[in-house]
């Protein structure tokens, strides 16, 4: 089957099977790789991309459903030392990346949340959270980013 979607503000029309999911299509065949395959299963966040502004586990979503949406992945953040986001920002200021496993997931995630609730609450922040796993810096560096970006007033991306 054909699907044909927006990915970072370009138009993608894809041949796949429908329930093939859309991290393997972002991945294999568009060559973008920040959303990770971590669990498999929609638990750790690491494939975390926006689909229509919403978080979605790209590792079970289906790219049948993806069809007619607009997809965002970390790669259509601005990138270069200049053009960080305020939710990239923040997580560099306040240590809250190390690895870089989850990262990419938790950025599309507090984007989402930051678009939704420009001045969220300290649990507004850990209940987006909840779907994302970090091993490395534990969620405090993580939490205190996004409330930093939220000061910012700005748009998170």
């Amino acid at each position: 089957m054909s699907y044909s979607f927006t990915v970072n503000e370009q138009s993608v029309e894809i041949e796949s099977a429908g329930l093939t999911s859309l991290l393997s299509v972002l991945r294999d065949e568009l060559g973008l790789l920040g959303a990770k395959l971590g669990c498999g299963e929609g638990r750790c966040g690491a494939c975390t991309v926006l689909v229509d502004g919403a978080p979605a586990a790209a590792c079970l979503y289906p790219v049948a459903n993806a069809d007619g949406s607009d997809v965002l992945t970390v790669e259509g953040l601005p990138q270069g030392s200049e053009q960080l986001t305020p939710v990239q920002d923040a997580l560099l200021a306040h240590g809250g990346v190390q690895c870089g496993a989850c990262i990419p997931g938790v950025v599309m995630t507090l984007t989402a949340l930051l678009e939704q609730h420009a001045h969220p609450k300290d649990s507004d922040v850990r209940s987006a959270l909840t779907g994302n796993i970090c091993r490395c810096t534990g969620y405090q560096k993580i939490v205190d980013a996004a409330l930093a970006a939220a000061e910012t007033n700005g748009d998170p991306r």
